[in-house]
């Protein structure tokens, strides 16, 4: 193990406080800049406020029921589907395989028990769930580029 001389560490401490103080001097002033940047972009709200010729509001939809909410039946139970898109994306599926995603995601039921209800093994019922979400994302994703082509006429 070296030795080194009192007069070589302190010169290493000072070394270091001045590295430090450049970076803190540095990161200080890069700071000050970005917020000055950022000054000059950022506009006042009551001058917006005063600019604007009506009261600005927003209003929330999270709560909002569709017209004709549709209404699935699966084991007696009836599934009350809110957004048309999903309505019309499960629709499509074929019927078997609807009522496995629905039991499944709205009636709780686990894999073992949809392969109960259908003769088959837990794993059968969960390569059905997954291959009809599968289908069901094709769907809704057929569905959303069919509307953005509606948009665009």
């Amino acid at each position: 193990m070296m030795k080194y001389s009192e007069q070589f560490m302190e010169h290493i401490e000072y070394a270091f406080a001045t590295f430090c103080k450049v970076v803190l001097r540095n990161t200080a002033i890069s700071a000050y800049r970005n917020f000055g940047r950022k000054q000059k972009r950022k506009v006042s709200l009551d001058y917006l406020m005063s600019e604007t010729p009506f009261e600005p509001f927003t209003t929330d939809n999270y709560f909002e029921q569709y017209d004709k909410p549709t209404i699935f039946v699966v084991k007696g139970q009836e599934i009350i589907i809110a957004s048309e898109r999903l309505a019309d994306a499960l629709a499509k599926l074929p019927e078997q395989r609807r009522a496995v995603l629905l039991m499944y995601f709205f009636l709780g039921y686990t894999d073992t028990e949809v392969g109960k209800e259908y003769g088959r093994s837990r794993s059968t019922a969960n390569y059905w769930k997954c291959a009809t979400l599968k289908q069901l994302r094709k769907e809704w994703l057929k569905s959303e580029h069919e509307e953005q082509e509606a948009d665009t006429l």
